[in-house]
């Protein structure tokens, strides 16, 4: 599975930690965020690694700030992307369950690296479900598509 990843500087350590949990899963990753401590610009990294997603270069793609909302709403601007901001892994699970989720974010200043870490899990590991849940996601796109 190949995942794009973005961030902003609050990020950095949890995005070590998060890339070498996704590289101790097999997970090829897509490093779209900074690696720099200086302030930056979360919106940058959040639509980079939303278009690697949306175009297909990556499968699905994790996205870290200091809450995850502001980078999640960068990146849900890109067509095609459905990004979640989730500060607990169920909501993560279900997110990729009935809203066919792409995009994960959360928040360095929010949640630890082992939290951090659980909410990843329950995301890749979930699968979409379809069914009624379709129609849901076809409704929403359709409101992307109406601009």
């Amino acid at each position: 599975m190949k995942i794009a990843i973005g961030n902003d500087h609050t990020a950095l350590q949890l995005k070590k930690e998060i890339l070498e949990h996704l590289e101790a899963r097999g997970c090829e990753i897509l490093n779209f965020g900074t690696d720099a401590p200086e302030s930056c610009d979360y919106p940058v990294y959040g639509e980079k690694a939303a278009r690697a997603v949306a175009s297909g270069e990556a499968d699905l793609g994790i996205l870290i700030c200091g809450t995850g909302v502001g980078i999640s709403l960068a990146a849900n601007k890109v067509r095609g992307i459905r990004c979640v901001v989730c500060s607990e892994p169920y909501s993560a699970e279900l997110a990729k369950r009935h809203n066919n989720a792409n995009m994960l974010a959360f928040g360095a200043r929010v949640v630890g690296a082992e939290l951090a870490k659980m909410i990843v899990d329950s995301f890749l590991d979930a699968e979409f479900e379809g069914g009624r849940h379709q129609r849901r996601v076809d409704m929403i796109m359709a409101i992307e598509e109406q601009g």
